[in-house]
């Protein structure tokens, strides 16, 4: 009858609605999740799990050094995608194409970024704005084209062997360690020194992974990586030796008193989580293994949190 309701067509009518609400949501999704991870976003709140870090290892009262770190890396991060997105065009076009298209958005949040990190660090003296302001300045000197413009006979730092990732892992390192002491006005002590050397040599691990799958695109424009020179295997043999290195740290700093038996666990389960992700270069997709690489301090963090509960 005409007067009865259609069930089969009202049926129908919320199924295509409910298809459709789901597939906005992944649209939606997945734009939110390339924005994140192309525009360098992810890699700020990880930034900020790694002061958080440094912060339980030191002893450190609350301070505004993981937010700071946080705008810092994600200005640092940002500017350097959008001066390389030539040259990424061929390592990874998806991100390459995402950052061509928000060039000038992009380029606005990164700078407003770095003025809040560094208005914000003004509160914690000269010392900590000091250290804010310098992730910028090695990126000036490491990926800026100034220097080859002054004296045609050097290169840039980015495109030294072993030079470009140690001058990444020394500035990482000496903010990472460096701004939350500076925020609190604490004693530069050995465990800094050791925590210091801990973020070091994670961040040297950290910046040569995702070379492995940039190997094509670096050879291109001339910039020496651990894998150009060298290849995949000894790279991976590399890295794991650093990784090695790391486990050796932790436990010289227990044996000393330095660190606390708790603690280093913690950073151990990172180290063995490295040598996992490290042992599949070459043979799993690269992007991915980048990725799992920054997570080492989520998992890090968590081990301690778990150490902290357990203590």
């Amino acid at each position: 009858m005409s007067h009865e309701p259609n069930y089969a067509s009202e049926g129908y009518d919320a199924n295509g609605r409910t298809e459709r609400i789901v597939e906005l949501l992944t649209t939606y999704g997945e734009r939110v999740g390339n924005a994140l991870v192309y525009s360098s976003a992810y890699l700020a709140a990880i930034a900020m799990a790694e002061v958080a870090i440094a912060m339980v290892l030191l002893s450190l009262p609350p301070n505004p050094a993981p937010v700071v770190v946080g705008l810092v890396t994600f200005a640092v991060y940002t500017n350097d995608r959008v001066a390389d997105a030539d040259t990424d065009a061929v390592s990874d076009p998806e991100r390459a194409a995402f950052v061509r298209r928000h060039r000038d958005t992009l380029y606005l949040l990164a700078s407003v970024s770095y003025g809040l990190a560094a208005a914000v660090s003004v509160l914690g003296g000269p010392l900590a704005l000091a250290v804010t302001l310098l992730p910028g300045l090695f990126w000036v000197a490491y990926a800026a084209d100034w220097v080859p413009e002054l004296a045609p006979h050097l290169r840039r730092l980015k495109e030294v062997l072993v030079v470009n990732s140690a001058v990444v892992a020394l500035a990482w390192a000496t903010t990472l360690t460096a701004l939350p002491v500076a925020f609190t006005g604490a004693a530069v002590t050995p465990a800094t020194g050791v925590v210091f050397a801990y973020f070091l040599l994670r961040s040297f691990v950290d910046t040569e992974i995702p070379n492995v799958g940039d190997v094509e695109a670096d050879r291109a424009i001339d910039v020496a990586t651990l894998p150009v020179a060298f290849g995949v295997p000894a790279t991976r043999r590399a890295l794991h030796g650093v990784d090695l290195l790391t486990a050796g740290l932790v436990v010289a700093a227990v044996s000393a008193g330095v660190l606390q038996a708790g603690l280093a666990v913690a950073l151990g389960v990172g180290v063995a989580y490295s040598l996992v992700v490290t042992g599949l270069l070459g043979r799993v997709d690269n992007d991915a293994l980048a990725l799992a690489s920054e997570c080492e301090y989520l998992v890090v963090a968590a081990a301690l949190v778990g150490a902290l509960v357990l203590a």
